[in-house]
């Protein structure tokens, strides 16, 4: 939930700040982009060279940079987020969020900020009891804020108690799942396939075609972006998923590919089928490489178990299934036939005759269509963008 995430941290005076290094760990891991802003009183607990280097920027802990005069400026930095994340947060930073007090840049960039706000308290168990402490985050919480909630545990006073910083990896998962909660497809368990399949002539040749998975991929990732436990069934490719969370099973041949949708459809919510599976495999595999003889080859081929059509066979009340149909001829009148045969909800249309479309290429040119025969014609677009326009129909056949 955090891939590609503009996040601003920031730290206050306290004993927990030491825990921001790993925090800003996490959070790059997560595969985020950081940027870090202290309070001055931060600076005595962990310094900015430190942080800046894990984050790879600048820490920024005052208005203005000595050496050459210039400026922090708060409100790009504000605009800059896609979300802000203050830990620690000290009660005298909270006091001051809550009062719109501003005397450092990083209450200044929270009054800057437009994004979601999430704050870590951290303090020792008398301060995190006291009446104003509890006044001020129930302030913070009407402006919309997101409290994440301290442990308990011993303290930097040998006190044992509430208010303690939340763990990093706590924080992390805290985050994750708020963001999630929001997302259209949370909860939702989607299988998309990619890639070609290869069916082995002998342990040296096979049968192929040129699918490069990148459609699929970009499907995979999009449909994480929105919230999707997304399981990605892949052929051979060298494509790899931006979301870090998307179960990724790699196969081979069709009879791979069949084996593991059969495993993972059952329990999904709904398979946009992408792949582009062999037709035919051939009847025997040589146990050994076929050496080049005088005359020609014949080699028998067997049809491969049609995945999508099983599929359709085997779709529940409620799920959702959606075919690709790559087309050089009489495009829209085969495109209907495999969506009727194949009992799916929308097929999603492609040409090799138009330029730009097809495998390998990193545009795409597509019409939809749906069981009811609705037709939604798309101009060549990026990969990425064909997918939101793809997952966006998904979502609609879900009827989210």
């Amino acid at each position: 939930m955090l891939e590609g995430k503009k996040i601003l941290l920031g730290v206050c005076g306290s004993i927990a700040a030491y825990k921001s290094a790993t925090l800003v760990r996490l959070l790059i891991k997560a595969g985020a982009e950081v940027q870090v802003v202290l309070t001055p009183d931060a600076t005595n607990f962990i310094t900015p060279l430190t942080l800046s280097t894990l984050s790879t920027k600048p820490a920024y802990s005052e208005y203005f940079k000595t050496e050459t005069g210039e400026w922090n400026n708060h409100v790009e930095l504000g605009l800059w987020a896609d979300l802000m994340l203050i830990a620690p947060a000290s009660a005298n930073t909270m006091a001051k969020m809550a009062g719109g007090l501003v005397d450092n840049l990083l209450t200044a960039v929270y009054l800057s900020a437009k994004c979601p706000v999430y704050f870590a308290p951290a303090m020792d168990l008398d301060m995190w009891k006291h009446d104003s402490t509890k006044h001020n985050i129930a302030q913070l919480k009407t402006f919309g804020n997101t409290l994440i909630p301290p442990g308990s545990g011993e303290l930097a006073s040998g006190l044992h108690g509430e208010g303690r910083m939340a763990e990093p990896e706590e924080i992390l998962t805290f985050l994750e799942a708020d963001l999630k909660k929001n997302l259209p497809l949370a909860n939702k368990k989607v299988l998309v396939t990619a890639g070609p399949t290869y069916e082995a002539i002998d342990p040296v040749r096979f049968i192929g075609n040129h699918s490069s998975g990148k459609m699929g991929f970009a499907i995979a990732d999009e449909l994480a972006a929105k919230g999707a436990d997304v399981t990605l069934i892949a052929g051979p490719t060298a494509q790899k998923s931006t979301f870090k969370n998307i179960r990724r099973i790699d196969v081979v041949s069709a009879a791979d590919m069949l084996r593991e949708c059969l495993i993972y459809f059952p329990s999904s919510n709904g398979c946009i089928m992408c792949a582009a599976v062999a037709d035919y495999t051939p009847a025997e595999v040589a146990p050994q490489k076929i050496k080049k003889q005088e005359g020609s080859l014949t080699i028998e081929l067997k049809k491969t178990t049609d995945i999508l059509k099983t599929l359709g066979q085997q779709k529940q009340q409620g799920q959702v299934l959606v075919g690709f149909a790559l087309e050089t001829e009489n495009e829209e009148q085969h495109a209907i036939g495999k969506l009727q045969n194949k009992n799916l909800d929308a097929i999603v249309l492609n040409s090799l005759n138009d330029a730009g479309a097809g495998f390998k290429s990193d545009t795409n040119k597509i019409t939809i269509i749906d069981s009811s025969l609705n037709k939604t014609a798309f101009d060549l677009k990026d990969k990425n963008e064909v997918a939101k326009d793809i997952c966006a129909k998904f979502i609609s056949l879900l009827n989210l």
